[in-house]
């Protein structure tokens, strides 16, 4: 098996085309067809279906990728391993960080980290609205991911770490009184609100809870940017609902007078670490699964 017909069939599938792949890849289209054409031969199996719109996976092409992810990623952490020397860590770590989230606040932290303590370790980290985290794992493309929810979902698992508590982020302007005491529902029911698209676990949560109550939620926008929706918030255009870590980054980073109250009845959502139950994570990502955990227990207390 030729390791760069590997290569090649990633690159294909993860651009959608054949002539895109060939550009990446700086090779002739046809001599990369041969090449997908060869690896389907050697697997005596369809791998890719062709169509107007490009390529897709079929389900033995799916394993190829998978597998194919994990092949690489051994075969990067021995060539680097070797050039080391066994002097230190070394090799890439790929870790996904849920959006609108404590996670999302970890990120230079857990990159600072990593460097300090094993420079030899290139960290790849990643902060999407718009991928399924455990179908990147399953698929070799993240290692590990901090995300919401606690499974089970096959091929992957899950670390619950901790709860997260929602809070409500307005400005004053809006008539919301500083206090400790939590705020209903019922008075956040006619507010204008900031919120991540239905799809997203926060909204889901959030959603959850005032269908509870039987009361509507008065979206008047959905943005998944932290920045956009923390600007917007600080104009009093409107308010948000995010986990505890969000909205006090929210009403750190803001100029304007804004109140930050707890909710009853309360919302919540965990926060697991996320990895494959089919591998192994390898040296280096051990390491970086260590500092993780070690920076969310910061998180908890």
């Amino acid at each position: 098996m030729d390791i760069r017909r590997l290569r090649s069939f990633i690159v294909i599938v993860d651009t959608g085309s054949i002539t895109r792949a060939a550009d990446v890849l700086h090779i002739a289209q046809p001599a990369l067809s041969q090449q997908l054409a060869q690896l389907e031969d050697h697997f005596q199996q369809k791998l890719l279906l062709r169509s107007q719109q490009g390529v897709s996976m079929t389900e033995a092409g799916r394993a190829v990728y998978r597998h194919a992810q994990t092949i690489l990623r051994q075969m990067d952490l021995a060539q680097a391993a070797v050039k080391a020397a066994g002097e230190t860590l070394v090799g890439r770590v790929s870790v996904g960080l849920v959006p609108f989230s404590s996670a999302a606040t970890l990120s230079a932290d857990l990159l600072i980290e990593t460097r300090k303590r094993h420079p030899g370790i290139l960290l790849h980290l990643t902060e999407s609205v718009g991928q399924t985290y455990s179908q990147m794992i399953m698929n070799g493309r993240l290692e590990m991911a901090l995300i919401h929810g606690t499974g089970p979902i096959k091929g992957v698992r899950f670390e619950p770490l901790f709860t997260e508590d929602f809070y409500l982020v307005a400005h004053r302007d809006f008539g919301i009184e500083e206090s400790s005491q939590p705020l209903p529902v019922s008075a956040i029911n006619d507010l204008p609100l900031l919120l991540p698209p239905p799809y997203n676990f926060v909204r889901r949560a959030v959603d959850l809870a005032f269908s509870r109550a039987r009361l509507s939620l008065n979206v008047v926008a959905e943005v998944e940017i932290v920045r956009t929706l923390a600007r917007v918030v600080n104009t009093g255009t409107a308010a948000t609902i995010m986990p505890k870590a969000i909205a006090e980054r929210v009403l750190s980073e803001s100029s304007e007078p804004l109140v930050l109250r707890a909710i009853t009845p309360k919302i919540e959502e965990t926060l697991s670490l996320c990895v494959s139950d089919q591998s192994e994570l390898s040296e280096p990502a051990l390491a970086v699964k260590s500092i993780l955990l070690e920076l969310t227990a910061r998180l908890k207390a």
